[in-house]
């Protein structure tokens, strides 16, 4: 049964098998935390408020993030053509969402949003709700098994047709490289000609020092998230077609162009196309 969190608003899902336990931090709960959310436990704060206490940029790098899925889902939609979309890591839902970025351009759009958190999935539900052209989708599963991610996936998307895939902010929680870089590519190779990789992710190259010690504050909670350095961002899409301007700090890809240069922050992001 749900019920209502007095503290925050949010709704909970009872502790137990297939429930929420709230006496552990989530990237995802976290992240909301960052981005002045209301979905989020006492624990998913502490470690927030750590987190920002060694790197206050934590917050910018957030909102940029935030940004970028605007920006590369409206490049995708309206220049690119793509009707369909697989979100994984989506975390929980605040302002433009993938599928409304997406159907404000085209109703017809098809979104799939995959997290492996019971909170994600309890708002998913109630409140990513798609136009009547196009259609939403939600599985519950983690980055770390593609094949079940793909499985569920194409129960509504059409995989002979090009597909938006996005992670954003779940590369990270991959600890080893070499394990990231085979989930891409297993997922990539589901793809058609003409899909597209989306990937935005944290470095350590901007203040390196402050964002080790959030990568260590993570560790010790438990809830790993690795900086990499923007060369191995990079290394996600070998064998794509990158778009201009290639792996860039998120705020500069493809910014505002009246807003002149903006400053790089630790985190970097690159959109590629499958040949």
């Amino acid at each position: 049964m749900v019920r209502r969190d007095p503290d925050t608003g949010a709704d909970v899902v009872p502790v137990g098998p297939g429930g929420l336990d709230t006496s552990r931090p989530h990237s995802a709960r976290v992240w909301n935390h960052f981005l002045g959310g209301k979905d989020h436990f006492a624990a998913d704060r502490q470690l927030g408020e750590q987190i920002r206490a060694v790197y206050p940029q934590i917050v910018e790098v957030a909102r940029q993030s935030r940004a970028f899925l605007r920006r590369a889902v409206t490049h995708l939609t309206a220049e690119a053509g793509v009707r369909q979309f697989l979100d994984i890591g989506t975390g929980l839902p605040t302002a433009d969402n993938t599928h409304e970025v997406a159907q404000r351009i085209a109703p017809e759009s098809r979104v799939v949003y995959v997290d492996n958190d019971v909170l994600v999935l309890v708002h998913a539900r109630a409140l990513l709700t798609s136009t009547a052209e196009g259609a939403c989708a939600y599985v519950d599963a983690d980055v770390r098994d593609p094949d079940t991610v793909l499985a569920e996936a194409a129960k509504t998307l059409d995989f002979t047709r090009p597909v938006g895939l996005t992670m954003l902010g779940i590369l990270g929680n991959v600890v080893d490289y070499d394990e990231a870089r085979w989930i891409v590519r297993r997922l990539v190779a589901a793809l058609p000609s003409g899909s597209f990789l989306v990937v935005n992710d944290g470095t350590n190259v901007i203040q390196p020092q402050a964002r080790d010690r959030a990568t260590q504050l993570s560790v010790d909670a438990g809830m790993p998230y690795i900086a990499r350095s923007p060369e191995q961002i990079a290394g996600f899409f070998d064998g794509l077609d990158l778009l201009e301007p290639g792996v860039v700090s998120t705020p500069r890809w493809r910014p505002d162009p009246d807003g002149g240069l903006p400053d790089e922050v630790d985190v970097f992001c690159g959109v590629g196309r499958v040949p």
